[in-house]
């Protein structure tokens, strides 16, 4: 087994938009296999299945540092310029440097969350692309088990059943390469 793609430029699928084409796919494949007179032309995906027949935290603590740090407090004029030179007194300097010791956590925070939002992301990302990788697996056995049975179908069906299972097992292969499955 390989590894997971962790370079969203690497990923075939790289949102959870980018999952939606696939679960229509699935979900369109789960209606053909209890209805066996639909066709391609019953398909919202009908186009895409002839084609593969053819083919925040960090501002409110600088704020706050900003709003008691001084000896006048508030935001005044006076408060805040007075905030600003008790922030920069403790670098040595004085209100631009509170400028920059009151920025510090906002933009260290703000870094900090949005790599933990991205991990999150990227978490459930994953999580969804194996769902949907299993899903698309047995949605696409289905297909190739209805295609033996469905022996006597008429060439519309067929072709519906072989353009579904093509979309299926394209999906699969673009799945098992973010999820490092060789």
């Amino acid at each position: 087994m390989g590894e997971y793609v962790k370079s969203k430029k690497d990923m075939k699928f790289q949102s959870q938009d980018a999952l939606k084409t696939v679960q229509s796919v699935i979900d369109d494949a789960d209606l053909a296999l209890h209805d066996t007179s639909r066709r391609i032309g019953d398909s919202p995906i009908g186009e895409a299945l002839a084609g593969a027949v053819g083919v925040g935290t960090g501002a409110a603590i600088g704020f706050a540092g900003l709003y008691l740090g001084g000896s006048v407090v508030g935001l005044s004029a006076a408060g805040i310029t007075s905030g600003l030179a008790a922030a920069g007194g403790l670098i040595g300097g004085g209100m631009v440097a509170g400028i920059a010791v009151l920025a510090a956590p906002a933009v260290a925070l703000g870094g900090v969350g949005m790599g933990v939002a991205s991990h999150v992301r990227n978490k459930k990302l994953r999580e969804s692309k194996e769902l949907i990788y299993k899903n698309a697996i047995a949605k696409q056995t289905a297909i190739v088990k209805a295609l033996k049975e469905e022996t006597d179908a008429d060439k519309e069906r067929i072709e519906y059943l072989n353009g579904l299972n093509i979309l299926l097992q394209s999906a699969i292969k673009d799945l098992q390469h973010d999820l490092g499955i060789l």
